[in-house]
């Protein structure tokens, strides 16, 4: 791992223990979970709002008042409101997508689940998720969280990363093992 990378990560885990002891001393992990959800939506949806967290030419202040809009109009805890005006004010903005994976991995350590990373060519509808999550569940011995991203590059199948462990029946996969199978044939 890089070293600026493995920085971001450090500080972001920091925050991410932070929130989380705050919130479950506060007896507010459900707001919490709920913040995350609305974090990550707005991240997934908004150009503008990752441009923000990432843009050297906002200045503190900018990101302050603009953080400080974003958390009121979403209704973010007072904790996860107070320590995104934190980051703002320390320029440290940049690793709240860092801090958000990292918060979604400790509120699953606490209810006992493993959360899987799933990649599939396009969105599963709820059903397909719950099936999902039924399936894996029973193949782990342990309550599994599905964590959902679409890459339409592996055309169809899945991706599925549970720790350690990686599934992966995706139609590029096959197609890559096919091309090198005929490589292999000349």
């Amino acid at each position: 791992m890089s070293e600026p990378a493995s920085i971001s990560t450090g500080i972001a885990e920091r925050y991410a223990t932070a929130v989380f002891a705050l919130s479950k001393d506060g007896g507010n992990l459900k707001g919490l979970e709920s913040d995350l959800d609305q974090l990550n939506a707005a991240l997934a949806e908004s150009d503008d709002f990752h441009t923000l967290l990432t843009s050297p030419l906002y200045g503190r202040d900018e990101q302050l008042a603009a953080i400080s809009a974003i958390a009121a109009k979403m209704g973010l805890s007072e904790t996860t409101s107070n320590v995104l005006k934190l980051m703002a004010s320390k320029r440290r903005l940049f690793v709240l997508p860092a801090m958000l994976t990292q918060l979604r991995a400790m509120l699953a350590d606490e209810r006992g689940e493993v959360t899987a990373e799933v990649t599939t060519a396009k969105a599963l509808t709820k059903a397909q998720s719950e099936k999902l999550a039924k399936t894996l569940t029973a193949q782990m011995g342990t309550d599994v969280a599905i964590n959902t991203t679409v890459d339409e590059s592996i055309i169809g199948g899945l991706i599925v990363k549970v720790g350690s462990k990686m599934i992966d029946t995706s139609i590029r996969s096959k197609l890559d093992a096919l091309q090198n199978h005929m490589k292999e044939a000349r």
